[in-house]
């Protein structure tokens, strides 16, 4: 029995919205990798205007972080800054 090939990944372009919100979670310490990419979704909903601000996007991830929120919050604060945003 043969398989083919897994379908290629499409990147996003670096100055998308996806990428800049998942690339400020990235190496952020958390319990699992799926973690982060919840707490990326729940960033890029940040920055598309559907959650009100950074804080409550934080919290509503649900995201195990082995560091306080506060501290994720000032990091990913400081990463979208840093992107202009």
């Amino acid at each position: 029995m043969t398989t083919k090939a897994p379908s290629s990944v499409k990147e996003f372009p670096s100055d998308s919205l996806e990428k800049i919100a998942y690339s400020s979670v990235e190496g952020i310490p958390a319990e699992e990798p799926n973690d982060l990419n919840r707490l990326g979704y729940h960033i890029w909903l940040y920055l598309t205007g559907k959650i009100d601000s950074l804080e409550i996007a934080v919290k509503m991830a649900r995201a195990r972080l082995n560091i306080p929120e506060e501290e994720a919050i000032k990091i990913i604060r400081m990463r979208l800054k840093e992107r202009g945003i």
